[in-house]
């Protein structure tokens, strides 16, 4: 028995020391990302800086050299840098350009969300004919729980995803395995769209598409930047902090009483988790910084608000990986099918309205990364394309950020709806 115990006991149980391990865990990804060495950037283009910010601490868990499931700083961070890192990247929401954009990059984002909204349930509700078990499971290792917070990350993005698994409450094995489709399917499904970048005259006859407007925009954008972009000091630090914090402080106060009192008067509407503080804590928070974008607290973003929340949400990811369980991954592959088929009718919706409306193939890409790969993915996007369209992937993600907790919740409704009892 003592044997045991020592092989599950963790090396390092000092909750300052992990956090610093996980710290500096972030900081070895990040600069070895930075190498121009061709063999560390062909490594990274297979397996991104993201995944590897999830699976590095869910290796240290795995080999118990760290203890993520009994850490509180799993806690911490989803109840502290998340609401924290959206007030952050929902404080330049700018409306008025995405207004601007309607009329096709709109469209393309807004079909691009639909596409994973109905594509979600379709896939789920096709694998059930063929396997139900591999769309099953109970309690917290039912399916669609994961899979919601995969339609988390593929409306918004990973803050939306940690977002709808506090909601959810998928076990840590399948959602262990809900990263491992999301890194796989999400990212080949990049690299094809930057591939496209490459061939975007071609593309662009194939859907009869006028770039004229895409051309205009870059005009416009690289004037904006140079306008209004400059280098932060301390008193903007100090207000995007104060106001990230501050905001998650309010978000939290009102929560907790929003959610014992539907609990107390609305009991049957736990099934949809709005007697759960933390999606009161997260919606709250999402509506705080929608509001300051109304605000000259806005201006925030010139000073670089969206990097710190960039920064906070990475150090939300390393404390979420720190409870993977690095074996579970692949514990279901069936789930792989799912993703492909997932993505494959978001993709052909996308295709279709393009054609229809002769967008520019920029427009389908960026409104598709917009969603599935959230700001750092429709900026990487964007800038294949040209550098002065990145604020157009920004504007848009940003707006993915937005309504990705509650659309990624949706689906993941219906995806409970269609999922075998």
């Amino acid at each position: 028995m003592q044997n045991a115990i020592r092989e599950v006991t963790p090396i390092i149980t000092d909750h300052a020391a992990v956090f610093g391990l996980l710290m500096a865990v972030l900081g070895v990804v990040f600069y070895t990302a930075s190498l121009k060495n061709k063999y560390v950037q062909g490594f990274y283009a297979v397996i991104p800086p993201l995944l590897m910010c999830y699976f590095i601490p869910g290796i240290l868990n795995s080999l118990h050299i760290i203890d993520g499931t009994n850490s509180p700083l799993a806690g911490i961070g989803s109840r502290y840098f998340l609401p924290a890192c959206l007030i952050l990247f929902t404080l330049n929401l700018d409306l008025r350009e995405l207004w601007n954009l309607r009329k096709r990059a709109g469209l393309m984002f807004i079909t691009g969300t639909i596409g994973i909204v109905l594509g979600g349930p379709i896939a789920v509700w096709l694998t059930a004919l063929v396997a139900p078990d591999v769309v099953g499971g109970a309690g917290a290792d039912e399916v669609w729980r994961g899979l919601g917070a995969l339609a988390g990350s593929w409306i918004g993005g990973s803050a939306n995803q940690v977002a709808l698994r506090e909601i959810l409450q998928p076990s840590p094995q399948l959602f262990s395995s809900i990263i491992a489709v999301d890194a796989l399917v999400a990212y080949i499904w990049m690299a094809l769209l930057l591939y496209g970048a490459s061939k975007v005259k071609a593309i662009d006859r194939f859907f009869k598409a006028d770039a004229s407007d895409v051309e205009a925009l870059k005009a416009r954008m690289d004037q904006q930047a140079q306008t209004h972009t400059r280098n932060p000091d301390t008193k903007d630090f100090i207000f995007m902090i104060a106001l990230a914090l501050g905001g998650t402080g309010l978000a939290s106060l009102l929560s907790a009483p929003i959610a014992k009192y539907m609990e107390a008067n609305y009991p049957q509407l736990e099934k949809f988790s709005l007697t759960n503080g933390f999606f009161w804590l997260i919606l709250i928070a999402t509506f705080i910084g929608i509001a300051l974008s109304f605000t000259p607290a806005r201006k925030l973003e010139h000073a670089g608000a969206s990097k710190i929340g960039t920064t906070l949400l990475y150090m939300l990811i390393v404390t979420i990986g720190m409870q993977m369980d690095i074996a579970a991954t692949l514990a279901n592959p069936g789930l792989f099918v799912i993703g492909v088929i997932w993505m494959s009718f978001h993709a052909l919706l996308l295709i279709a309205v393009a054609k229809i409306i002769k967008a520019p193939f920029f427009y389908l890409a960026v409104g598709s990364m917009a969603n599935v790969g959230g700001v750092a993915s429709a900026t990487v996007t964007a800038a294949a394309f040209h550098p002065s369209l990145i604020s157009v992937g920004v504007v848009l993600a940003v707006f993915g950020y937005a309504i990705g907790t509650y659309a990624g919740w949706f689906t993941a409704i219906l995806m409970q709806m269609v999922s075998p009892i």
